[in-house]
């Protein structure tokens, strides 16, 4: 096949519109970074400058024991200064967690056109997508990663239409999620001194999402990243990593004794670990108290890498806004209300740019509309 990746054009439909996607690129044989791919060099990520994040995971079966007021207090200090933190025990199976990553492989390692028949705007299904990089039409350096997104409604539809290579793995790995994110959002709003009943839960954690993200080795990683600077939208993500890394989070204000603001540090992985971020949605429930924290994703030149997140967010005819017991207790409201719906045009209107998607609920923000 003569394809010219210099050519952008001829890039773009061979990678985005055919769907062969930086996988299938890569297969056919590179020995350097396309120009497509460059990102500028403030964009770039200098893995020698980064700090390592150098906290234990927490333990999650402290919340069921004599423990559980410092495990609370853990989670709660991690959500409001770095808004990322790691959990052990946390009810995931170890063998669903490899089992998924194994499927995850297995789904991308097909051939292009297997995967191709999800890519937006032809795939047989509203609830599977695959596709690349994040908005690649507006995109003016495209993202080194492939992926498939399967939406969660209920059991009989997953099985039914999500890819027979990942789907009953996936949803494995969903159901166990859900219920880590589930107690983390019940704690977290206890400590807002809110409590909040398991129907309202159920609302601002209604819209889930298991997302397979594929990085094939780059030749050229330090030009490149997988994931650009950006903050998820929703209310709490659970992430798996493989074992090699590469998730960098920014640190937004100066911990005492230990982190400083604007310094990167990488979420090395831990076996048998799970990631917990942050995201838009609880910091504006929290008022600002929680912190949707800014990350990305480096490219690795030794072999090709899977992270599957779980992003858990409102349904799109929620209203989103700080919680009044919050709002009461700080004398102010930060955001405005927002429909969910709408915050979600906006964040995948715009490609990725750190947190500039809050900007859009943010009370005196030129993004804010009244």
């Amino acid at each position: 096949m003569a394809i010219s990746f210099d050519d952008g054009d001829s890039l773009y439909n061979f990678v985005v519109r055919d769907g062969y996607g930086v996988k299938g690129m890569v297969d056919l044989g590179l020995d350097k970074v396309p120009e497509r791919y460059i990102q500028p060099p403030d964009e770039r990520i200098d893995n020698l400058k980064a700090r390592s994040y150098d906290r234990s995971p927490i333990d999650l079966s402290m919340l069921d024991g004599p423990r559980r007021s410092q495990a609370v207090e853990l989670i709660a200090e991690a959500a409001e200064t770095v808004g990322f933190f790691q959990v052990v025990n946390h009810g995931v199976p170890i063998e669903v967690m490899e089992s998924v990553k194994t499927a995850a492989c297995e789904f991308f390692g097909q051939p292009p056109e297997k995967k191709a028949v999800y890519r937006k705007g032809v795939s047989p299904t509203p609830y599977v997508k695959y596709g690349t990089s994040f908005m690649p039409k507006i995109e003016k350096a495209l993202e080194w990663k492939d992926f498939v997104n399967m939406a969660y409604t209920t059991d009989a539809d997953a099985l039914e239409f999500w890819p027979n290579e990942c789907k009953k793995v996936a949803l494995e790995y969903l159901k166990p999620s859900i219920s880590i994110v589930r107690k983390l959002t019940t704690l977290l709003m206890e400590r807002l001194g809110v409590t909040l009943d398991e129907s309202r839960i159920d609302d601002l954690i209604g819209l889930q999402f298991v997302l397979m993200n594929f990085y094939p080795a780059c030749p050229n990683p330090d030009l490149t990243v997988g994931v650009g600077r950006h903050s998820d939208m929703g209310m709490l993500t659970v992430l798996l990593q493989d074992g090699i890394g590469g998730l960098y989070v920014k640190i937004e204000e100066d911990i005492a004794n230990a982190e400083k603001k604007g310094e990167w540090m990488e979420i090395a992985p831990i076996p048998g670990a799970l990631v917990i971020n942050v995201g838009d949605t609880l910091e504006i429930l929290s008022n600002g108290k929680y912190k949707s924290a800014e990350h990305r994703v480096r490219t690795t030149s030794m072999q090709s890498r899977v992270s599957i997140p779980v992003f858990t967010g409102p349904r799109p005819n929620e209203k989103i806004r700080p919680l009044p017991e919050v709002v009461e207790r700080d004398e102010v409201a930060r955001y405005r209300e927002v429909m969910s719906e709408e915050y979600m045009k906006n964040y995948f209107a715009n490609a990725h740019g750190g947190k500039n998607s809050l900007d859009f609920a943010l009370i005196n923000s030129s993004c804010s509309k009244e």
